[in-house]
């Protein structure tokens, strides 16, 4: 929600400077995004006004113009269309700065001299997205005559500071300039003073001119309906542009801009329709037929479901309740005549609606959060005030308003010692209801008991906890004494936790970089793995109110989100990235219906960049099992993996059971992440790991005798995995051998096609004793027989 600081003093005065403000407002409860300065970085920036438009003698689409800037006339060359002699505009001299530095000096255009330049809106620092409509395009136009020479900033009064307060969805009544405005108010103590909302002349009868039905009452709770005649559709006032364009909306005209306006001011969206286009003078509030279509303001053509409600008239649907409203009753140029709407509708409906639509509005993100349904007639007497009060039209007399079901106050009774004890605190009854009585809540104390009636517009607040963070907040949260939880139990970790702590810091301890993403997921995710649509991963649990489509589904996989922060780094430059996370995934298949879905920790590893490759990433994998003290791991090649490049993957075994899969990503993968580099992944089971770990460390002493070292390296079949010939060697070598290491595997000239030369260092060493030459050559020769006769291995000659 974005605060206009001098928007915000209309209600309450604020004497705080900027920091001092923000920083009670944050101790406060309300959470603070950013402060927007409008003006900052502008100087030299004046008012001039055109005196004389030429052709430039050199150029179709440029003109010369001569302009009167105060204390002289300056020729200014430019190729807007839109000025005209007389025009007020924005003048940026030589010497001048724009936003983001730009700096402004005299220079030439096709030979013409032009001693500066006419700004537009967005040159003055305006945001494309808010630029009036009557501005969009060209030269800013001033809306009437100003001191020539002054300070354009100035004499707009554009200089604004500008508050972005994060606004929690329990809170729908901050979504307005009166909603923060009263939390200021409780916040420094000051007195808030409300809009006018009376018109001065009223003529005839509103219900002269609309009737209104409510047929869906559980959908729609309130409908207020006004009209005002003798429409003059024309540009808002500039103090009521400025007002929506720092507030972050574009002006548009000025009855649209007095609905939006309003909804802003009192958090309730109004809706304004041209009445000649309402059939029948009358509003019947209705569901749509199931496959119903329906073009809206945006001009797109909308296909509708039975459980969206619509504004009908007495022929046709003139707009989607809550959303938007139709092309087919817009406020257009020659409008006479509009219907004022200010309506309550059912929160969950619009929230539904609006993303089976997948068209989120201002008016749809309030409705959602709940809205009070005494706001309709306020605002709606709010908006025909306005109109008024910029001579846009007429005020007809009283209002239609069908409210089925009135919202009474709710009153909650709260404990005095209770909140102390709570917030460690010593307030006297009286304190508390002070502060109760600054966020416009009435109450009755008796005995200890507050009784609290809260204004409707607080739906937040059913029970005595919520009175109770309404004190703390107010009372200061960096008020209150901070202090130690009283407690005598010393929490030891779990043996789980502790192997978790232990995989984390061996894996930063080999350079990796640890990352946490959500457990929700979008589903698309596993098409960009690959995954086959019958694969067990497509089995995922699905979220029935999810907050959007990338967060639909509770992820079956970490390697989705790993290869999107991947992706990110990549598209960032990062040259070389080496990840991992640990995190949960939601497994659904193997559960009977009836069951929940089992939750498993799974760790997810990666890598890409420069000396990166299947084996760096098969070495960190090695180091991390020998430091969870788990043997017996073997790396079995696995042909055929979606994910993963054919033949360039293995599936990570122990003891029959697979603990996960490692591999170079398949191309067509790391292509739907714009990755152009190789990448290696690996996803494991921590789970199933944590129950082979043996982290027990028993003392072995240094040997008293010495080791003897042979250096094999055999020509085999291209096709004979490494891990086959450790395996013989290991099972001939008995227990003499002490260390086996691969060294190296070469293809070369060398080495026959089809063949590969594999070389190895084997330690032999007795504990018992020193070993003899013939000793050694007898066990080194059975390995060798063995590999000779089982793989057909030849030994080298170098």
């Amino acid at each position: 929600m974005l605060v206009p600081i001098s928007w915000l003093n209309n209600y309450i005065k604020i004497d705080e400077d900027i920091d001092a403000f923000c920083s009670r407002m944050i101790m406060s409860g309300s959470n603070i995004e950013t402060v927007q300065t409008f003006g900052e970085g502008i100087s030299g920036v004046i008012i001039g006004k055109i005196l004389k438009i030429e052709k430039h003698p050199n150029a179709d689409k440029l003109v010369v113009c001569q302009v009167d800037v105060g204390t002289e006339t300056v020729q200014i060359v430019t190729g807007a269309t839109n000025v005209f002699e007389g025009a007020y505009v924005p003048v940026v001299m030589a010497g001048g700065v724009l936003p983001g530095g730009i700096a402004i000096r005299k220079g030439k255009l096709r030979d013409v001299e032009s001693d500066g330049m006419l700004c537009s809106a967005k040159e003055l620092g305006i945001d494309d997205k808010v630029i009036p409509i009557a501005h969009k395009d060209g030269i800013f136009i001033l809306d009437k005559a100003y001191t020539l020479g002054q300070d354009v900033m100035t004499a707009l009064d554009f200089y604004e500071k500008t508050v972005e307060f994060e606004i929690t969805p329990n809170r729908p009544d901050c979504l307005s300039m009166l909603g923060m405005a009263r939390e200021a108010a409780a916040v420094f103590g000051g007195e808030l003073t409300y809009p006018v909302t009376a018109c001065l002349i009223e003529e005839g009868m509103a219900s002269d001119y609309i009737s209104v039905e409510i047929k869906k009452p559980e959908l729609c709770r309130r409908y207020t309906a006004r009209v005002v005649k003798d429409i003059k559709i024309a540009p808002s006032p500039w103090w009521l542009q400025k007002r929506l364009i720092t507030a972050g909306m574009r002006p548009i005209n000025n009855i649209v801009d007095v609905t939006n306006y309003v909804m802003l001011e009192y958090g309730q969206p109004i809706h304004a329709f041209d009445l000649r286009m309402i059939a029948g003078n009358k509003i019947v509030v209705d569901a749509a037929e199931p496959g119903q279509s329906f073009t809206t303001l945006d001009g797109t053509s909308r296909k509708l479901t039975g459980d969206m409600l619509l504004i009908n008239d007495g022929e046709k649907a003139v707009a989607i309740a809550g959303i938007m409203g139709g092309l087919n009753s817009e406020i257009l140029q020659d409008t006479t005549t509009t219907l004022i709407e200010s309506a309550n509708f059912n929160g969950d409906n619009i929230r539904s609606s609006s993303k089976k639509l997948g068209l989120r509005t201002e008016a749809s993100a309030r409705f959602e959060k709940g809205i009070d349904a005494n706001l309709c007639a306020k605002a709606c007497d709010r908006v025909c005030s306005l109109i008024e009060e910029i001579g846009a039209g007429k005020v007809v007399s009283g209002a239609v308003d069908a409210y089925l079901t009135i919202d009474a106050p709710k009153v909650t009774a709260i404990r005095t010692d209770r909140v102390n004890s709570l917030l460690g605190i010593s307030l006297s009854t009286m304190e508390m209801e002070s502060i109760l009585h600054r966020l416009e809540m009435k109450t009755y104390s008796k005995d200890g008991i507050i009784t609290v009636t809260p204004p409707t517009v607080r739906q937040d607040l059913s029970s005595e906890i919520d009175f109770v963070e309404e004190i703390a907040r107010i009372y200061g949260y960096d008020n209150l004494p901070t202090t130690l939880p009283k407690s005598n139990l010393i929490a030891e970790k779990s043996g789980k936790q502790i192997l978790r702590d232990l995989a984390r810091d061996s894996l930063v301890a080999l350079g990796m970089n640890e990352i946490q993403t959500y457990s929700f997921a979008n589903p698309k995710g596993l098409d960009n793995l690959n995954i086959p649509d019958e694969g067990q991963l497509r089995n995922y649990v699905k979220l029935l109110n999810p907050l959007g489509e990338d967060s639909g589904m509770m992820r079956t996989s970490l390697a989705p989100n790993m290869m999107e922060v991947l992706g990110r780094n990549y598209s960032r430059n990062i040259a070389k990235v080496k990840a991992f996370e640990i995190g949960n995934v939601f497994l659904n298949f193997d559960v009977s219906p009836e069951d929940l879905p089992t939750e498993s920790e799974f760790l997810s590893m990666a890598a890409y960049g420069d000396g990166e490759t299947f084996f760096t990433l098969k070495g960190v994998l090695t180091e991390l099992f020998i430091k969870l003290g788990v043997s017996d791991i073997s790396f079995i090649p696995k042909e055929n993996y979606p994910m993963y490049h054919f033949g360039r993957c293995a599936s990570i075994v122990s003891d029959g059971a697979v603990l996960g899969i490692m591999g170079e990503v398949h191309p067509d993968v790391t292509d739907r992440y714009n990755i152009d580099t190789r990448v290696y992944n690996c996803e494991l089971d921590l789970d199933k790991l944590y129950t082979l770990a043996n982290i027990e460390r028993l003392y072995s002493p240094l040997p008293k005798y010495p080791a003897v070292n042979r250096d094999i390296a055999l020509l085999v079949s291209e096709d004979i995995l490494v891990d086959s010939i450790e395996a013989i060697i290991r099972e001939n070598a008995g227990t003499l051998l002490e260390k086996l290491q691969l060294f190296d595997v070469y293809r070369g000239k060398q080495v026959k096609e089809g063949h590969k030369s594999v070389a190895f260092t084997l330690t032999y060493r007795d504990v018992n004793k020193t070993l003899t030459d013939d000793e050694v050559v007898k066990v080194h020769q059975k390995v060798l027989d063995a590999l000779r006769d089982r793989i057909n291995a030849v030994l080298r000659e170098v």
